[in-house]
């Protein structure tokens, strides 16, 4: 699976005037033929108006490279199991419940 970065998701919202929601962020990455895996981390930001480039930087969850911090994977793990509520939520791998695996939803 390929990665992004912070700068990369900042480079393709480039052209965006501020203050923004999390839509247009999304709508200006994808017209600025940015990777899916950028669209995919701006995706999963919380709904909300973002008002400079640094807040979505701050926002914006994006896996870092694990050769440049052997703990990087580790700590991306839990982040995923336990991060700031709301966050990414509709990325996380959620276990079923009893009721959705009887009726195979």
């Amino acid at each position: 699976m390929a990665r992004t970065s912070v700068p990369d998701v900042l480079a393709a919202i480039r052209g965006v005037d501020f203050p923004a929601g999390k839509d247009r962020l999304v709508a200006a990455a994808r017209a600025a033929s940015a990777p899916e895996e950028v669209v995919q981390a701006l995706r999963g930001m919380t709904p909300e108006r973002y008002a400079d480039r640094e807040e979505v930087a701050g926002s914006v969850r994006v896996d870092p490279d694990p050769a440049v911090d052997p703990d990087a994977a580790r700590r991306t793990a839990r982040a995923r199991e336990g991060g700031r509520p709301g966050f990414s939520r509709h990325l996380r791998e959620e276990p079923r419940t009893p009721i959705q695996e009887e009726f195979g939803r």
